[in-house]
Order: structure tokens, then C-alpha cells, then sequence
């Protein structure tokens, strides 16, 4: 958990400043809190207006909203705090133990992956072997096709073969 007390952030303005040029993306941000709101209060009336009830409301609340924040952030910590401490380290990292955990993988939705996107932070893709599970990815890559998203970027076959070899070259 001590990266969570101690972490120097990185400098958005070095490592994206085409995030902070994009005027949408920027709006978004700058309402964040607004859309936490939306993201309990849209399951609360999907919820009341399915059942047409109070009760339907307050479980779209409890479920959709409540308990699905807390699991996803939870999700999040486990994976940075577990994956710094054990997990196989196909690539190497610099100073720390970042490991992927592939038996976490499909419930984190490749987040596991989390040597992976250490040794490639710009993929979209955490999973780059055929057999890493990666639904995060293949959500964007679906959004991809359907023109909803672009320029995902994912290291080439050979890059990552490259960079493993060179990992066992160098041990």
C-alpha cells in the first residue's frame, strides 16, 4: 500500500501533451465529480424506471453505482499493490518487482497484465501474447472498429519479441 502514500505523480505536461491539447477530452476532465454523479445516478433511474419503484431505484444505486465503484477501485488497488510485490516479470523494470498475475487477468480485464503495461505504458493492449487475456483491449479495439475510437497504439510482434529476448539475453 505504500505506493499509494508515497508516489510521485508523473508530469502530465512530458508524457501527454496531446491529452491536454484534445478540447473534449480537457471538458471531461474538468468535470469529473459531475460524473461520478451521473455514474450513480443513471444506474438508480434505470433501476427505478425497470421496475417502476423505490426499491428498483435505490438497488440500481446500491448495485450500479455503489458497489460497482467500490469493486472496480478495489480491483485497481489490488492490482498495484499486488502486482509490485509478486507476478512473473517477462520484461525488466527499473529498481522494483512489477509483476503480471495471469490468473487475475480476465477479472481486472487484462489490468493484471501489469508487467506488460510497465515495459509499454503507451499500448493499449496489456495482454501481447495470444493466450494473455486482455478484454480492456479488446473493448477499445472494438470501439476501434466501430470508429469510436483511434489511434490505438499497440507495440509491433517484433518489438515485444525484442525486448523478451533481450531480457533473457541480459540476464
Amino acid at each position: 500500500m505504500t505506493w499509494m502514500m508515497k508516489h510521485d505523480y508523473p508530469n502530465v505536461v512530458h508524457y501527454t501533451p496531446d491529452l491536454l491539447k484534445d478540447p473534449h477530452l480537457m471538458a471531461a476532465n474538468t468535470r469529473y465529480y459531475a460524473w461520478v454523479v451521473c455514474g450513480l445516478v443513471l444506474p438508480a433511474a434505470v433501476g427505478g424506471l425497470v421496475t417502476w419503484s423505490a426499491t428498483g431505484a435505490l438497488t440500481g444505486l446500491l448495485w450500479g453505482g455503489c458497489v460497482r465503484m467500490f469493486v472496480v477501485e478495489q480491483t485497481m488497488s489490488l492490482i498495484n499493490s499486488l502486482a509490485h510485490l509478486i507476478g512473473s516479470r517477462p520484461f525488466p523494470t527499473r529498481g522494483e518487482h512489477i509483476g503480471n498475475i495471469a490468473i487475475l487477468a480476465l477479472p481486472t480485464w487484462g489490468e493484471a497484465w501489469h508487467n506488460n503495461h510497465h515495459a509499454f505504458p503507451w499500448s493499449a493492449a496489456f495482454g501481447l501474447r495470444w493466450w494473455q487475456f486482455d478484454p480492456g483491449y479488446w473493448a477499445i479495439a472494438l470501439l476501434a472498429k466501430l470508429g469510436l475510437a483511434w489511434d490505438v497504439k499497440t507495440p509491433a510482434r517484433d518489438l515485444v519479441q525484442s525486448r523478451l529476448r533481450d531480457a533473457v539475453g541480459g540476464s
